[in-house]
């Protein structure tokens, strides 16, 4: 399963939308959460259908500001539950398996809106001991070192997500990629990054996906990264069989690479793998007629 999340900024770009679809073919994705789209049902709907994403859910934006759109697949069940400007709550289940609460959000970025931002996702669940994931733009640096350059590290602006934490009981899920996922996109020297966009969980959903990361990919057409939650883990790349071509045992050298490097470790005097040496092979064998690959 692969959740992706971004704040794209506005989705009238069509670099924009040329990066989402990259993204979605890239990643396979399952579900797509995009939050400040800018942009209304009606045009969203013509990009959903291009991208063969089954299912949708859109909150519209407030004049040119804010909008929220969730896309899911014919195989992900999923039932919206709760909705406002900042967020999208819903129960999900993909291929049948277990259910569990999504929220996804787009946290409000001025201080005076935040206590009650995370307050009311707080209420959202009752019960801690719940399946519960929650991504998207939290607009919150919890730390310093989640910060570069700009204003100094406040510790009373992160004071209502660190208690809507600790109430619930939940933690970041790991992330890979690049260390921060917005860009004010100025010069070097006056360049400020920070991480705003991340995914969190619970116990219980932790459980059911233990194998669970996060990617950050590369911003491109909006001031914030994609992130890609992929549950069941990163893709692991297939190493291809190893084939043994019998004329290789026409070549001169064949016979004592073989021998070389079948030889204990520490005897060897020629250090490599099999393709390495086959293709030394090739390269030693001096004829263009003789392509091994």
């Amino acid at each position: 399963m692969a959740c992706l999340a971004w704040n794209v900024r506005g989705l009238g770009n069509k670099d924009t939308v040329r990066a989402l679809r990259n993204l979605c073919f890239k990643y396979k994705t399952d579900i797509v959460f995009l939050s400040e789209t800018k942009q209304k049902k009606g045009y969203l709907e013509k990009i959903r259908t291009k991208f063969k994403m089954d299912n949708a859910f859109y909150v519209d934006p407030v004049g040119i500001a804010g909008g929220l759109a969730l896309w899911w697949k014919s195989d992900v069940k999923l039932s919206v539950l709760y909705h406002d400007n900042n967020t999208i709550d819903s129960i999900i289940s993909i291929n049948g398996e277990d259910d569990w609460y999504g929220t996804f959000i787009y946290a409000p970025p001025y201080e005076r809106e935040k206590q009650e931002f995370w307050e009311r996702i707080g209420s959202l669940r009752s019960d801690i001991n719940t399946k519960w994931c929650i991504m998207g733009d939290t607009n919150t640096v919890t730390s310093p070192n989640k910060k570069y350059r700009g204003l100094p590290f406040d510790h009373n602006n992160v004071k209502w997500y660190h208690e809507f934490l600790e109430r619930s009981l939940l933690v970041e899920i790991q992330s890979k990629g690049g260390e921060f996922t917005w860009s004010n996109q100025r010069s070097e020297e006056e360049e400020i990054c920070e991480k705003l966009d991340r995914v969190l969980s619970s116990l219980e959903w932790g459980f059911l996906f233990p194998k669970a990361i996060v990617v950050v990919d590369i911003a491109i057409a909006s001031d914030h990264a994609p992130i890609i939650l992929l549950a069941n883990g990163l893709l692991k790349k297939t190493k291809k069989d190893f084939k043994f071509e019998s004329r290789w045992i026409l070549e001169n050298e064949c016979s004592e690479i073989v021998k070389q490097e079948w030889k204990p470790t520490e005897q060897r005097s020629h250090k490599g793998t099999f393709e390495s040496t086959f293709a030394e092979l090739e390269l030693n064998s001096g004829s263009e007629s003789r392509n091994f690959w």
